[in-house]
């Protein structure tokens, strides 16, 4: 940020009656501020504003997960107080756990179907030639009606009648 961008935003707070609060920092270095309600220097009421100034000045930098989730639901106002460091390290530590126990149990999981998989004996080929709802299953010739298997069609055989004049 160049010296006239940051002289600007000097300039601009002290007009606006802007007052930034710092209200805590991560272990990244994100530092987050609050800047309450205040009205401007043209009389309009500005609301609640909650910052985070990043640690890596650089956007192309970000990564996901470089504000702890605590300090991101304060900043999106799902929470009303800033978050403590005990509290982000108490839930950190509680992640590392179910992390630790979701790994364990997938590993047990994967050993059981391993094991489960020796036990059985592989399953028997059969070959199907039809469905036996199917009015020829089994049979090799066809019907006078059509049929079909699933796989196949077998038209049935037709003739036309010789009345033309005659319905039915």
């Amino acid at each position: 940020m160049g010296w006239s961008q940051r002289l600007f935003g000097v300039i601009r707070r002290a007009l606006s009656k802007e007052v930034k609060e710092q209200v805590g920092t991560d272990r990244f270095g994100n530092k987050y501020y609050y800047i309450p309600e205040y009205k401007n220097w043209r009389g309009q009421t500005i609301r609640e504003k909650r910052i985070v100034e990043a640690a890596n000045k650089s956007e192309i930098d970000y990564e996901v997960g470089d504000i702890p989730t605590e300090w991101e639901a304060w900043i999106r106002k799902t929470r009303q107080t800033p978050p403590t460091m005990e509290e982000i390290m108490k839930n950190e530590k509680c992640r590392e756990e179910i992390q630790m126990k979701s790994q364990d149990f997938y590993e047990k999981e994967k050993l059981l179907q391993e094991e489960s998989n020796k036990e059985l004996p592989p399953p028997v080929q059969t070959q199907i030639k039809g469905h036996a709802s199917a009015p020829y299953f089994g049979k090799d010739e066809p019907s006078v009606s059509p049929t079909s298997t699933g796989k196949t069609f077998q038209p049935g055989s037709w003739m036309p009648h010789g009345d033309k004049g005659h319905s039915q």
